[in-house]
C-alpha cells in the first residue's frame, strides 16, 4: 500500500481522531514518536498521509491535492506554512509524544539526525494507550530509570515488568506494545536513526503463541537485560550486557560503578558514545565541565578523550554505537 495525497493539518492528533473515530480509516504509521509531524492512515486499500506542516517541493511550492477526504475532515486547513517544524523539545523542556508519553531530547543537534537519546516519562500511572507497533530502526534500546513498565514483545513469552536499572535491545521491526506502567516512570532511550517510522501491526496480536528467545530480526536479537544492585568494593565496576553480540558488535550497553576518585578510560569503540549519569559527579577529561545526576555527556569519533572522572560515588549508563 502506498500513501497518496499530502492533507495538512492543524493538530496532527486531532486530525488522527477525526479519521479513525469518525470517517473510517486506521492509523498506520506516525513519525516522529518523540513529537509527531506525519501519519499515515488508511481505509479500504486506500492511504493518505497527514502532515502538521506541508511538505516542500522544488520551486517552493507544497504537495496538496483536493481529496474528497479532506473535505469530510474539518480540522484540516486549506493554508499552510513552510516553516521547519522543531526537531523536538530542547534538554530541559517535555513535550508529549506517541501514546500520550512525554519526552524530553537530551542531544538537540542529534548529531546531524543521526542519532536520538530521549528521556520519556508516564506522569500517570495505570495502562498506557498504546498499541501492538514495530519501529523502522537500525538500533533501539531502552532503560528503565525510575519506576516500571509491563510490555510484551514478539516471540519473547507472556508480558514481563522492567524495573528500574533494567533494559531491553528491541531490535529492528520487532513488534511490542506497552501495556502499563507505575506512576511517573521513566526510561532512557537511544536510537538510530533519529527520525525514523512507527508502524502500527494491525494483524498480529502479543503475546504470540511461541517462544523463540534466539529470532533474529533483520541481524539483531531481542536482549532483556536485568539490573544489578549489588554494591562493589571495586574503584571502576562494569556491568556488561548481551548486546554487544546481540548486534553482532555494533553496539555495546553497560552500566559503569565509579567510587569517588575513580577514573573510567573506555576504549574508543566507534562513532558515538552516551553517557549518562544516573547517581553522582563526573567530569570528562576533555573538558572543564562536570556532570551530576540526570545530566548526560555525548561523544563522538572527533573527541579526543573519552575519559571520565568520578568527583564522588557514581554510577553511568553507557551506550556505543560503532557507526552513525
Amino acid at each position: 500500500m502506498t500513501a497518496g495525497p499530502f492533507i495538512d493539518c492543524d493538530n496532527l492528533d486531532e486530525a488522527i481522531d477525526q479519521y479513525t473515530k469518525h470517517l473510517g480509516y486506521r492509523l498506520d504509521m506516525l513519525m516522529p514518536a518523540d513529537e509527531p509531524r506525519e501519519a499515515i492512515v488508511s481505509k479500504n486499500g486506500e492511504a493518505l498521509r497527514l502532515m502538521s506542516v506541508p511538505p516542500a517541493v522544488a520551486g517552493g511550492s507544497t504537495v496538496r491535492e483536493n481529496h474528497p477526504a479532506a473535505e469530510a475532515a474539518p480540522l484540516l486547513r486549506k493554508e499552510g506554512s513552510l516553516e521547519k517544524p522543531p526537531k523536538g523539545g530542547t534538554q530541559n523542556s517535555w513535550i508529549t509524544g506517541r501514546a500520550g508519553m512525554e519526552y524530553r531530547d537530551l542531544i538537540p543537534d542529534r548529531v546531524g539526525g543521526k542519532v536520538i537519546a530521549s528521556h520519556i516519562r508516564i506522569t500517570k500511572g495505570g495502562e498506557v494507550p498504546d498499541y501492538v507497533h514495530y519501529h523502522k530502526v537500525r538500533f533501539q534500546m531502552i532503560y528503565c530509570k525510575a519506576g516500571w513498565v509491563r510490555v510484551v514483545y514478539e516471540d519473547q513469552g507472556p508480558p514481563f515488568v522492567l524495573n528500574a536499572g533494567d533494559c531491553v535491545l528491541q531490535p529492528p521491526e520487532i513488534r511490542h506494545r506497552v501495556l502499563e506502567s507505575s506512576a511517573g516512570a521513566e526510561v532512557l532511550e537511544v536510537s538510530a536513526p533519529a527520525e525514523h517510522q512507527t508502524w502500527v501491526e494491525h494483524e498480529l496480536e502479543l503475546p504470540t503463541s511461541e517462544l523463540k528467545p534466539d529470532r533474529i530480526f533483520d541481524g539483531q536479537r531481542f536482549v532483556l537485560h536485568r539490573g544489578d544492585s549489588m554494591a562493589s568494593d571495586e574503584a571502576c565496576a562494569i556491568t556488561e550486557t548481551e548486546i554487544e553480540e546481540a548486534t553482532q558488535g555494533y553496539s555495546s550497553v553497560r552500566m559503569v560503578r565509579l567510587a569517588a576518585g575513580a577514573v573510567y578510560s573506555p576504549e574508543r569503540f566507534g562513532e558515538f558514545v552516551f553517557l549518562y549519569v544516573l547517581s553522582g559527579n563526573i567530569q570528562p577529561q576533555s573538558s572543564n565541565l562536570s556532570f551530576h545526576t540526570d545530566e548526560h555527556v555525548a561523544f563522538t569519533h572527533r573527541t579526543d578523550s573519552l575519559g571520565v572522572t568520578a568527583f564522588e560515588d557514581s554510577e553511568i549508563l553507557e551506550v556505543r554505537l560503532r557507526e552513525i
